[in-house]
């Protein structure tokens, strides 16, 4: 068959057969190729023996083609179509043949290689016995031909790539027994079978950077073969591990350096909007709101010391309420100063005070813009209900603390460093818990729609005595939740006599106690100051039929354990008011009648 497609035979044919391939003439040759004679034997030379050993590589050759071992190859034979005797046994892979062209040739030399497809693992028919190996380094000249020498020696196993024998058909590889294969000394890669007749010849020993072109070979077929494609998943998934572990460490890194350094940018903090800043009326905040405009600051200078207090204005004329003790100091009305609560600043004078009550009204003129405080009424005040007190402790100006009533008429003494009485305030007071300390002094006690209930004057201390914060009685200056304030009623009737007369009127009975007495109750002494009687003829006790010795153990029906809670509790009404007192008299008890009289206060 001869349709342009390489067929390949598996019989041999004879050595004579070989010899009559005709040398095709110049003409069919081709363009640009030079003849090949067909091979011919030499005179005395046999043909070749395909049993016959192939020597070592490196060893001269016997033929003038060296002949190197390679890879071993699958036998292959033409069958010319006629019987060539009973088909050759399959020998073992023998080496590829690499021929090379030599000797006294005009023509450049030629090196053709040929490998063939590795061999089916087929155990052979009949064992072929082992030709005579040849010495190492033996080389056989044959004697120089007249005519031109052949390309290769004839082959009888011969397949030529398309139709009949040609001279462009290389030599088959050379077959050999399997004993007479040298041993390699490093194992070589079997070669890929190809579709061509002309396969390249595979690198020794690794991947040449070169190949040499066959002009033979067909369209395509140069080329080595190209390497298996790499899965696209797994480069993928190898291109997926390699981004992870870069973000990895270059996302460690960043945040190894945020933490040491506190960040690479410009630090913003989230924070609310700007909302409503609108608070409830009877809250704190609003409470503060509506009244820190009508509560002041006092300065005071004299006598070679200096204080600090608060006070309210009580009309728009600028009268101002505050504590005795407070302004008790200064020698003049220019050793006074008043300071609001938008930072304006003026000068105050002494309208009057009072010792016994405490309390003490200033003036301030020139100054427009004033805000009174409304007035509460102290006798709707209910133990619980919150209060608000303003003030400036420590002269911290308008400090706003809250807290509740604690207590209601908590009778207490201040004052008495003069040591004669004259000083001693005496107060029905309200109690709170709200924070009060020294500078507190003066200043409002508000109840929830921001009025006025009370007139913080006093601070209990831990040491056990009772005073306020400037120069009081207190051992321990400070707030511990025990607060003093006078009831607004009695404040307000104290504050309107100052203004109107200067002076303060005071309720009296009209007996001398002994404030030395023991026992539960104000008894009324046998003697009174400087000797004279105790129960002061004409005044309200005489009328009412009150003695020397007498124990007066209730008021309005309120239980009185001492001469101090008494006075309070006659304070705490007005001259003129009615009272009922419950007395002791030789271990009987008796109730009394009297109108408050008056005195007049210091």
């Amino acid at each position: 068959m001869n349709n342009g497609k390489p067929n390949w035979w598996s019989r041999p044919s004879s050595a004579p057969e070989a010899a009559r391939i005709p040398t095709p003439s110049p003409a069919d040759a081709g363009d640009g190729d030079f003849p090949l004679p067909a091979p011919q034997p030499s005179p005395g030379q046999e043909p070749a023996d395909p049993t016959a050993p192939v020597p070592a590589p490196g060893a001269p050759a016997a033929e003038p083609f060296a002949a190197e071992p390679t890879e071993p190859t699958e036998p292959v034979v033409a069958d010319s179509g006629q019987a060539a005797g009973p088909p050759a046994p399959e020998a073992a892979p023998a080496p590829a043949v690499e021929l090379t062209k030599t000797g006294p040739v005009a023509e450049p030399a030629v090196e053709l290689t040929e490998t063939a497809p590795e061999p089916a693992a087929v155990p052979p028919a009949e064992p072929v016995p082992a030709a005579a190996p040849v010495p190492a380094g033996a080389e056989a000249h044959a004697p120089a031909p007249q005519a031109p020498q052949p390309l290769h020696t004839p082959d009888e196993y011969r397949t030529p790539p398309y139709g009949e024998p040609g001279p462009w058909a290389p030599a088959p590889p050379v077959q050999r027994p399997p004993a007479a294969v040298p041993p390699q000394a490093h194992p070589q890669p079997h070669p890929q079978p190809q579709v061509h007749a002309h396969p390249h010849p595979q690198p020794q020993g690794g991947a040449a950077p070169w190949v040499q072109y066959d002009p033979w070979s067909a369209p395509g077929t140069g080329a080595p073969p190209l390497p298996p494609k790499k899965s696209r998943k797994g480069l993928a998934i190898a291109a997926a591990l390699a981004f992870a572990l870069v973000t990895g460490v270059i996302g460690g890194g960043i945040g190894a350096y945020v933490e040491r350094n506190g960040g690479i940018t410009t630090v913003e903090l989230p924070q609310a909007e700007a909302g409503d800043t609108g608070r409830a009326p009877d809250s704190v905040a609003g409470i503060a709101a509506s009244a820190l405009p009508g509560v002041v600051t006092l300065h005071v200078r004299g006598n070679g010391s200096s204080g600090t207090g608060t006070g309210f204005v009580l009309d728009d004329k600028g009268h101002i309420l505050t504590n005795n003790h407070v302004v008790d100091g200064a020698a003049s009305s220019e050793d006074i100063s008043v300071t609001f609560s938008s930072g304006e600043t003026a000068r105050a004078k002494l309208i009057g005070k009072d010792t016994g009550y405490d309390l003490a009204v200033v003036q301030v003129t020139g100054v427009s813009g004033l805000k009174a405080l409304p007035l509460g009424n102290s006798d709707n005040v209910r133990v619980g209900d919150p209060v608000v007190a303003i003030g400036a402790p420590f002269d911290l100006s308008n400090t706003v603390t809250s807290g509740i009533i604690s207590a209601k008429e908590r009778p207490i003494t201040a004052g008495g460093e003069k040591g004669d009485g004259s000083d001693i305030s005496y107060v029905d007071a309200l109690q709170t818990d709200a924070p009060i300390n020294p500078g507190n002094s003066g200043g409002p006690l508000l109840d929830s729609k921001a009025r006025v209930i009370g007139i913080n004057s006093a601070i209990r201390a831990a040491g056990g005595g009772s005073g306020e914060g400037e120069g009081g009685s207190a051992s321990q200056p400070g707030s511990i939740g025990l607060g003093f304030a006078i009831p607004i009623n009695q404040g307000k009737r104290v504050a309107e006599e100052l203004i109107n007369t200067g002076k303060a009127t005071h309720p009296v009975i009209g007996v001398s106690l002994d404030m030395q007495f023991q026992g539960d109750g104000a008894r009324v002494g046998e003697k009174g100051k400087d000797g004279s009687a105790s129960v002061t003829a004409g005044g309200p006790a005489a009328k009412a039929g009150l003695r020397p010795g007498d124990v007066i153990t209730k008021v309005d029906g309120q239980r009185v354990h001492s001469g101090e809670e008494l006075i309070v509790k006659i304070r705490a009404h007005r001259p003129g008011d009615e009272l009922e007192l419950t007395l002791s008299r030789d271990g009987k008890e008796l109730t009394k009648t009297l109108t408050l009289g008056s005195s007049q206060g210091t």
